[in-house]
This record gives structure tokens, sequence and C-alpha cells, in this order.
């Protein structure tokens, strides 16, 4: 009698464990916000939420891609050198006299193909992801400092100061495109295909493959659209500095990455979504608000959002082995 109260005991901490992992974002986020509500009254103003919100968008961007790389039990190091080097390009055809249009479809076009590059070596080339993206890194941002000469490239053109500064019906830009592309991506993994197998290739690739499912174009497809995720960071990021930095996007990479994990999407792949990955750029870009709110030294935050990190990963190994119980 008393090995069977003990094992519906077990039973129920496990239950009550999963429930808590189901919402823990959710909750983790809202602790934030009380936290923040009394280390200071400006959290709340208007003007501090949107530059939360536009300070958020440049990786929450780039986590978007990272999400649907990590579903497939992928990684990918190297969207950090993609930005700066899309950005560089992008600045370079706008101070050389091409149209904002044409710019854009260039540097957009260029982050697609790096990603595609990705997606190649991993799935043709059957080079581990880690290896693979990080090669790919320090090309791209050898590529950019050849590029760039180490030298800034400032942009003169006005207009393009609205992609990372614009604003429409007062709410910044960059968080309407940043909204729209969660909600797009959302849908995607949701009622299309290409999301269901997303899913199936990081469940189970062997299985995936058994079924019928093209697992090469399903990883190319996915390392493609982070490349293109990354671009549109880039855009923004070369926007609001109006100039394209050698360094730009230096260990973003890690913050995306920290963004899907505290968002609840396995390191493993085949569970998570871009729902979670919002919430948890959100609680990188609320975190980062609270420390620079209390006046904490930029080094301390650095070791702060690793803490917050390696509490994420931790979580999320232990809650997948009670899955397995």
């Amino acid at each position: 009698m008393s090995k069977l109260s003990n094992a519906n005991e077990n039973s129920n901490w496990v239950k009550t464990a999963l429930l808590l992992d189901k919402y823990r974002v959710f909750i983790i986020f809202l602790v934030l916000i009380l936290i923040a509500s009394f280390i200071s009254d400006a959290f709340f103003t208007v003007n501090n939420l949107f530059n939360v919100l536009r300070q958020v968008s440049i990786v929450a961007i780039i986590a978007v891609g990272m999400t649907i790389v990590i579903l497939t039990a992928g990684i990918d190091l190297s969207v950090g050198s993609v930005l700066a080097l899309t950005g560089a390009i992008a600045a370079g055809v706008i101070t050389a006299g091409m149209s904002l249009p044409l710019a854009i479809a260039i540097c957009l076009a260029a982050g697609l193909l790096m990603g595609a590059v990705n997606g190649l070596i991993v799935a043709k080339g059957k080079v581990p992801a880690f290896i693979a993206t990080l090669a790919v890194m320090v090309i791209a941002r050898g590529m950019t400092l050849v590029y760039t000469q180490g030298n800034p490239i400032v942009i003169s053109d006005m207009g393009y100061r609205f992609l990372g500064s614009g604003k429409v019906l007062g709410i910044p830009f960059p968080v309407i495109l940043m909204l729209a592309i969660f909600s797009i991506m959302y849908w995607v993994l949701k009622h299309t295909t290409f999301g269901r197998n997303i899913y199936a290739v990081g469940g189970n690739e062997e299985a995936a493959r058994l079924a019928g499912i093209n697992v090469d174009r399903v990883k190319i497809g996915v390392y493609a659209l982070t490349g293109f995720f990354a671009s549109i960071s880039a855009l923004i990021y070369t926007s609001r500095l109006m100039s394209a930095q050698p360094n730009a996007g230096s260990m973003m990479e890690l913050d995306a990455i920290a963004a899907v994990i505290i968002g609840g999407t396995r390191l493993t792949g085949g569970k998570g979504g871009v729902t979670g990955t919002l919430i948890g750029a959100l609680i990188m870009g609320v975190l980062d608000n609270i420390l620079n709110l209390a006046n904490v030294s930029p080094f301390y935050q650095d070791i702060a959002k690793g803490l917050v990190i390696l509490a994420a990963v931790l979580i999320d190994s232990k809650l997948a082995k009670l899955q397995k119980q």
C-alpha cells in the first residue's frame, strides 16, 4: 500500500512538473514584469515599453529562424555573422547609389543564399550543424571585414532610417515587422505541410524519411529561412545606426538560442514553437531593461544572462527526462 501511495505521489509530482513546464515561460515573464514594476516607475511608461520591444525585435526575428532550425534538431551559429555581412552589403550598395528597394532585395537575397549554403552543407554534405554553421560563421565574419576593410560604412540616405526608427500609427515599425513575422511563422508551423515536416524531422529523422518526407529539402529550407530572417534583422540594425559595423551581430546567435530555449523549444528537436520564442525574447529584453533601470554594470548583466541561459537548459534537460518516464 505504501509503494502504491509513493507511486501515486511521484506520478502527481511529474504531472505538476509537466504542467508547470507548459506555462513556465509565461510565469517567468510575469514575475519579471512584477519585479520591474517595483524597481522603477519608468518601466510601464509607453516610451520605455516601446524601447524594450524595439530592442527585442532584432534578436527576436533571428530567434524565429533559430526556432525552426532547432525544431529539426539542428543549430545555426552563423546568424550574427550573416547579419553583419548582409548589413554591410546593404550599406555598401546604398552608398554606391542603388535605390532602396533594390538594396533591400539584395540584402535579403544574400541572407537567403548564406542560409541555403548552411543547409546544403548540413543536408548534402552530412556535416554536423554545429561544425557547418561554425565554419560559415567564421567565413561570413571574414568576408564582412574584407568588404568593409574593418571600417563602418555610413549610410546617408535618410529614407533608410524608417526601417529601424520609423513608426506606423505610433507603433515602431520594427515591432510591427517582428509581430508579423511571428504570426506568419506560427501559421506555417501549425497549418502547413512544411511546418508538420519540420516537427517530424526533429522528432525522428529516420522515421520522417521512411514516411516519404524529403528531409534534405526541409533542412535546406529551414536554414535558408534562418539566413533570410538574419538579413531582415540586419536591415533593422543598420537602419537604426545608419551605418554597417564590421563587428555587428557579435554574440547575437547566443541571444537567439537563449530566447528559443527559454521559450521551451527542445534542443533535441521536435517540440516547441515560435510563441514561446517570442516570450523568451521578451524575457531577455525585460531582464536587460530591469538591469539597466537598476544601474547594474554591463559586465554583471552578461553574467546574469548567462545564468538565465544555464538555468533554462538545466530545466529543459530535467523536464525532457520526466517526459520519458
